[in-house]
């Protein structure tokens, strides 16, 4: 009876620390893959050199000095470029850019604040200076430039469906007639894909990682949001989710600000243009992004103005 008890309880352990390994914490949608899901070995992030003695002449740069602290805004539950993790650590592509967008204006990791914000209140949550910058999967377009400034684009991403592994009646975005999409609050996916000419129901949530929960339930038919979004959850649950079709919107990525800053906007154009340049950028994809599969392409050319 003692060894079959001891055998009993060792089973049990050894379940439990399987599951937190596959599952993390809560076992959620959210939970990111420590390897990366594509199977590729990890690449090593780099290191940025923090500028001193920065001056531009940026109310928002004084104030984030005076503090002592940067305060980005950023998502914290897209695997591979915006993501949180159960020790409160923050990891991802997304995350990279603002670190050496940060070094550049002088401050280190450590006094980096990052603040989640969801997709919905962004310009708000900018124009109210309650964040210095924003760094999450942020499509620059003119509607938005009338509320907060970009500098970028740093990415070229593009709508794009997750389905059910295996799941042939979603094949892109003209099989959607009757289906319903998931997607969120504030994003110009969910405004596409709202469009008549695709005759989709849609639900709208406050979190992609939500939409990716309804989806293993059964609750609704697809996602959809930006592929390298998308690539991430799928390269979480390969066994149980794909990416179908291909692109059919284009959404540039850009790091959002006060409207009015143009020193800030343009010393920010300046560091992501210098880490471009000098391989900094192409590393901080490969060791994040890359590891959902999503292959890596030259960044586009920056829109200054």
């Amino acid at each position: 009876m003692k060894l079959r008890k001891s055998a009993s309880v060792a089973v049990l352990a050894t379940l439990a620390l399987a599951m937190t390994a596959c599952g993390g914490k809560s076992g959620n949608a959210g939970d990111q893959p420590s390897g990366g899901g594509s199977g590729k070995a990890a690449a090593k992030l780099p290191s940025y050199a923090v500028a001193t003695g920065v001056k531009i002449d940026s109310a928002t740069l004084e104030r984030a000095q005076k503090a002592g602290k940067l305060v980005i805004g950023a998502k914290n539950d897209q695997p591979y470029l915006g993501f949180e993790d159960t020790t409160g650590k923050r990891s991802g592509f997304d995350i990279e850019i603002a670190k050496m967008v940060a070094a550049d204006l002088g401050f280190k990791p450590e006094q980096i604040e990052f603040k989640t914000v969801d997709s919905n209140v962004r310009e708000t949550t900018i124009s109210k200076g309650e964040v210095d910058l924003y760094v999450g999967t942020y499509t620059i377009n003119d509607k938005r430039k009338k509320q907060v400034g970009f500098a970028g684009p740093y990415f070229l991403a593009g709508a794009d469906l997750l389905v059910r592994k295996g799941d042939k009646a979603i094949t892109g975005p003209d099989s959607l007639k009757g289906k319903t999409v998931c997607s969120i609050k504030g994003s110009t996916p969910l405004q596409e894909i709202k469009k008549p000419k695709y005759g989709a129901k849609t639900v709208e949530l406050s979190k992609y990682s939500e939409c990716v929960q309804q989806l293993l339930n059964n609750e609704v038919d697809a996602v959809t949001t930006d592929d390298a979004i998308l690539k991430g959850y799928a390269a979480q649950r390969p066994a149980k989710l794909e990416v179908v079709g291909k692109p059919f919107t284009k959404e540039p990525y850009g790091v959002g600000m006060n409207k009015d800053d143009k020193a800030l906007r343009d010393a920010v154009a300046d560091a992501l243009e210098k880490h471009e340049k000098n391989g900094d950028y192409k590393k901080a994809y490969d060791a994040t992004l890359g590891l959902s599969g999503s292959p890596y392409t030259a960044p586009p050319a920056l829109e200054r103005y």
